[in-house]
């Protein structure tokens, strides 16, 4: 009988975690972006002008990934001249470049540019992101440097099949938070230069 009373517990518990998460998660908003093609994993889309907080940083991914959050969560839970407090939303995007790494923070789209909290920490750079086209490549789980790594190679195989330019300077997408256990979503992620829809269109109607 004990066993019972403890089993039901522990299963409302998960059931009540499980409800606060997909809660949050409804909550949460995600960068708008319009899907122009898809096959399996893969992804081809238009992503219109967001606001963005971005901090650069030295140092490997994870020490990056880390110093980056801290810094970025700080701006948004009130750690600005103004003390607003600021919704999160996702994804958290991180870039790698040969001068060092950035993450951003995409800031809610009500929000106003002219209008935006100033951060205290000197690091933080507010800036609104260029209209763009982009390529990514989707996966689920825990992720690490090794996987973005193999991530990359396969979205540039994608890229070269379908003859598609791609720049140099790839993005990580992580969209959940470190206590969701199930249902994670990891994407990485480039943008597409002189990428013309309607010539895509054709081309792949012809092969």
């Amino acid at each position: 009988m004990k066993f019972l009373y403890i089993s039901f517990v522990l299963t409302f518990v998960v059931i009540a975690i499980s409800g606060l998460i997909l809660k949050v998660k409804a909550e949460t908003e995600t960068q708008k972006y319009e899907t122009i093609y898809r096959e399996g994993n893969f992804e081809i889309r238009y992503y219109p002008v967001a606001i963005m907080a971005t901090v650069n940083m030295n140092g490997s991914y994870d020490d990056s990934r880390n110093s980056g959050f801290r810094i970025l969560a700080g701006y948004i839970f009130g750690g600005n001249k103004e003390n607003e407090k600021i919704a999160m939303t996702s994804p958290v995007r991180m870039g790698t470049e040969d001068s060092g790494n950035s993450m951003s923070f995409v800031l809610p789209s009500n929000m106003e540019f002219d209008n935006l909290p100033t951060p205290e920490n000197e690091k933080i750079i507010l800036h609104q992101s260029q209209p763009v086209y982009a390529a990514a490549v989707r996966y689920g789980g825990y992720t690490n440097e090794r996987e973005i790594e193999k991530k990359k190679a396969e979205l540039v195989e994608v890229l070269k099949g379908l003859n598609l330019e791609y720049d140099r300077n790839f993005e990580y997408l992580g969209y959940n938070a470190p206590y969701d256990m199930i249902n994670r979503r990891n994407e990485v992620l480039v943008e597409l230069p002189g990428f013309n829809p309607e010539l895509f269109k054709n081309s792949i109607a012809v092969r």
